[in-house]
């Protein structure tokens, strides 16, 4: 009896924390179904991890998913095995840090589809690097501003005008809390290159309102993706899986908040502000205790 009120307990917390730590979560195929059915949502970052996942989980609910990503045999086996289960992708192989390819990106799907009902934009990179290791290296930066950055907003330039002209549509931007917390010793390339474009699209976002395009940004704190595989620290924390990260993206999509955050998120942010001297306080701490001693940096 001990044994049961034990594990009740600890399943008990298990929940809550999972609450507290990620944002919110729908996993129910019907929703979905009756949201995105019909419907054409492009995903990037699709041949991997939450862009993988959440293209799956479009598919299955009867979007025609169109799949981008750099690795045409990644895409390839993704949308064979989408099609074989009686869902419809398409392939876009492109390699969104390069203009001149979004470009021709954008074009190509406005005239296959015409004006999109989705995009999820979930391409990204992330870098952890000391500032004593990035001297010589400025390709960090141009690397983590075209990905997470320069890409998207390209890629959005050359889908909006369909998309607003058509009076309908939304956006949906996979996000990091580290843009709206302290920011984090090591990880300044990737938290600026993220912040970056939250910025610029929630700057954007009530011009596309009044055009009938929803805005929503989804801010993860940790998922068990390749990406923290360089930082094994984060593989110690709690995390989602890239198919409980599909869920809170199906969330996004479903009832289009303005974000989708973990409940903390809220009064940290606060925090930051109003102490913003304790905070830096413990940006160093954390960095001389967790990080400085690791051994080594990875990217």
């Amino acid at each position: 009896m001990n044994a049961v009120k034990v594990n009740l307990v600890v399943q008990a917390f298990k929940k809550a924390t999972d609450r507290l730590a990620n944002p919110a979560r729908i996993s129910d195929p019907d929703r979905l179904r009756s949201t995105v059915s019909g419907k054409t949502v492009l995903v990037t970052g699709a041949s991997y991890g939450i862009g993988e996942a959440t293209a799956r989980s479009l598919a299955a609910a009867g979007a025609t998913v169109l799949v981008v990503a750099r690795s045409t045999e990644r895409l390839d086996d993704l949308a064979a095995s989408i099609n074989a289960g009686g869902g419809r992708a398409v392939v876009y192989p492109t390699d969104l840090t390069e203009e001149a390819a979004v470009y021709a990106l954008t074009k190509q799907v406005t005239e296959d589809h015409g004006p999109l009902d989705i995009v999820v934009s979930n391409a990204g990179k992330s870098l952890r690097r000391s500032l004593h290791n990035q001297y010589d290296r400025p390709h960090d930066f141009q690397r983590t501003i075209d990905i997470n950055y320069l890409g998207p907003i390209w890629l959005l330039l050359g889908l909006l005008p369909a998309m607003r002209e058509n009076g309908r549509g939304h956006i949906v931007n996979v996000s990091s809390v580290g843009v709206r917390v302290v920011p984090g010793p090591q990880w300044g390339a990737y938290q600026a290159s993220k912040g970056a474009f939250d910025r610029w699209l929630r700057s954007v976002a009530p011009e596309l309102h009044v055009d009938g395009v929803d805005v929503t940004s989804v801010y993860f704190a940790l998922v068990r993706t390749r990406m923290i595989a360089p930082t094994p620290i984060l593989g110690r924390l709690p995390g989602l899986s890239p198919d409980a990260a599909a869920d809170a993206i199906a969330k996004a999509i479903i009832e289009r908040p303005r974000s989708n955050e973990p409940p903390w998120v809220w009064p940290a942010e606060l925090a930051s502000v109003l102490l913003a001297g304790p905070a830096d306080r413990a940006a160093r701490l954390w960095h001389r205790r967790l990080l400085a001693n690791a051994g080594k940096d990875h990217s």
